[in-house]
């Protein structure tokens, strides 16, 4: 399953990082602390998060994740959609919760 498959089954908006959505995804992580994401989270992954700012595509690169997709009706800051189009790690969002968006996620992938 690519991330463009992901958007389109769970309606996401794409923010940035468009030229990516052709990524494999192979799991999903649900953090906000970053430590925890770099620590835990594997390549291929969808990370959830709330958090919007540069450091989360610092470790999305790091961690070669397939994706971040942001909650609640966040949207990343200008420094971070910017990003994330450099390094084609695309940064998807919904107004869903956390809990709704990550049980979603887990239904299609598992």
């Amino acid at each position: 399953m690519t991330v463009a498959d992901v958007v389109k089954v769970l309606g996401l908006e794409v923010f940035s990082g468009a030229e990516g959505l052709d990524r494999d995804v192979t799991g999903g992580y649900v953090s906000d602390l970053l430590s925890d994401v770099m620590g835990n989270a594997d390549a291929g992954d969808i990370w959830i998060t709330l958090q919007t700012h540069k450091n989360v595509m610092a470790i999305a690169s790091l961690k070669d994740l397939a994706a971040v997709i942001l909650v609640s009706g966040h949207e990343p800051d200008d420094n971070t959609a910017q990003q994330s189009d450099e390094e084609n790690i695309p940064v998807l969002g919904t107004s869903m919760s956390t809990f709704e968006i990550t049980g979603k996620l887990y239904e299609l992938i598992k």
